[in-house]
């Protein structure tokens, strides 16, 4: 079964440009990873220093591959100085209502 993570990321105001470029360095690689079926990236129309980043994965499994490939690589991650605060993530299935 598909899943879809949501990533809540709130960036320094003066760090805009630079998380920009970082996070698409960043989503380069992760549309690229086994089992990622696309990433969009929301941008808050009021308050531009809040994104959310939607992940669509094929299973659970290949969105813990990935949680676990990013976590292994024992370096911060390349968005840490430009967040305002620690990033949320909250995990959904789709239902067929």
């Amino acid at each position: 079964m598909s899943v879809t993570a949501i990533a809540t990321l709130t960036f320094k105001p003066e760090c805009l440009e630079e998380a920009q470029e970082a996070v698409g360095r960043t989503l380069k690689f992760t549309r690229t990873f086994d089992g990622c079926l696309g990433v969009d990236v929301l941008i808050d129309r009021v308050d531009e220093t809040r994104w959310l980043l939607v992940e669509s994965w094929e299973s659970a499994e290949h969105n813990a591959a990935y949680l676990s490939y990013r976590s292994s690589q024992g370096v911060k991650s390349e968005l840490a100085p430009f967040l305002a605060g620690p990033p949320s993530v909250a995990k959904y299935d789709l239902s067929h209502v």
